[in-house]
């Protein structure tokens, strides 16, 4: 039985990526955070089959503790501050988990189990004001924002840690993924949220920022897959994964509020506070090499998606206000 092991096991792509773990016979060590409370939300269905144990990517002792306890044969990092406009107004800390906290991460594992694999978590928005359209491997970065900053320099001390001491480490450049399980704060699940709640009579409206900006949208769950499949190929190598197609947030809002009968135009209100400072504009993948060398492809288009989301928004929606009514009843 392999031993994965997985920081941000808590959060979107964490979660997927044990389930998918668990189906194919690993044994799945999750690291969390010490807190007072047990954000287990993601992963409440399988919490009983995995192991969690604490650690934190600001201090290295105890990653090389966990480590060195789990004895994993693949490292998959997913654990960063992963939204963008939180790295504007905290971009020291973003800094500090989602930059040093890789080096940490690969000190660690250089440490306690250098013959491990170990997969990083790259992020389209290292592209950021695109050199070339769509993106490739190859493409130069240029971020625009200090999350996609720190991600580049996590990009490169994997590279580094690979090249240097020869440790198979490798990045995936993941393009925007979502799902149901996505944070309220991302724009997707903010849209799909609004809907869900437009459509239940429990709002009227939603606020947005850009509507112009492009992204490549795919569903996470397709992707962990192209993130496990990086872990076993013969040679450690780079990839680009993404669906090859790009849509624009006011398609987004156009699918998500028309698949409820709603016109977005009455719905959605522009407000200037939700703009960047420096605006993404486009980013498309060229996947490719995903396709040709991992045989992988996206499983989940775009219009489907996002109904998937809007439906479990609504679900979840009718589901508080059953359990709101039945305690007031008890």
């Amino acid at each position: 039985m392999p031993t994965a092991l997985i920081t941000g096991i808590t959060g979107q792509d964490g979660s997927y990526l044990a389930e998918l773990l668990l189906a194919k016979g690993y044994r799945v060590v999750g690291i969390v955070r010490r807190s007072s409370t047990t954000p287990y939300e993601r992963i409440a269905h399988i919490v009983d089959r995995l192991e969690l144990v604490s650690a934190d990517l600001l201090d290295q002792t105890s990653l090389v503790d966990a480590i060195a306890e789990a004895k994993p044969d693949e490292i998959y990092n997913l654990a960063a501050q992963s939204f963008v406009a939180t790295s504007w107004t905290q971009p020291v800390l973003t800094g500090e988990f989602t930059a040093l906290g890789v080096t940490r991460l690969l000190e660690a594992m250089k440490r306690a189990a250098p013959k491990a694999r170990f997969y990083q978590a790259s992020s389209s928005e290292q592209f950021g004001q695109v050199i070339e359209t769509p993106q490739r491997e190859s493409t130069p970065f240029y971020p625009r924002s200090p999350y996609g900053v720190a991600k580049v320099y996590a990009h490169w001390i994997t590279v580094n840690y690979r090249e240097s001491f020869g440790l198979y480490a490798v990045s995936g450049i993941l393009f925007n993924h979502e799902s149901p399980r996505r944070g309220l704060e991302f724009v997707t699940r903010k849209i799909t949220d609004a809907v869900a709640r437009i459509t239940l009579g429990m709002s009227d409206h939603v606020e947005l920022g850009t509507l112009d900006a492009r992204r490549d949208w795919g569903f996470a769950g397709d992707y962990v897959d192209a993130m496990w499949r990086m872990l076993q190929q013969s040679e450690p190598s780079d990839f680009v994964v993404g669906t090859g197609k790009t849509w624009s947030v006011r398609q987004l809002c156009e699918e998500a509020f028309s698949y409820k009968g709603l016109d977005y135009t009455k719905h959605v209100r522009h407000a200037p506070r939700y703009m960047r400072p420096a605006e993404v504009e486009l980013l498309v993948a060229d996947p490719s090499r995903a396709r040709e060398v991992l045989g992988w492809e996206p499983k989940v288009g775009f219009p489907d998606l996002v109904r998937m989301m809007v439906d479990a928004d609504v679900e979840r929606h009718r589901a508080a206000s059953a359990a709101s009514a039945a305690a007031g009843v008890r």
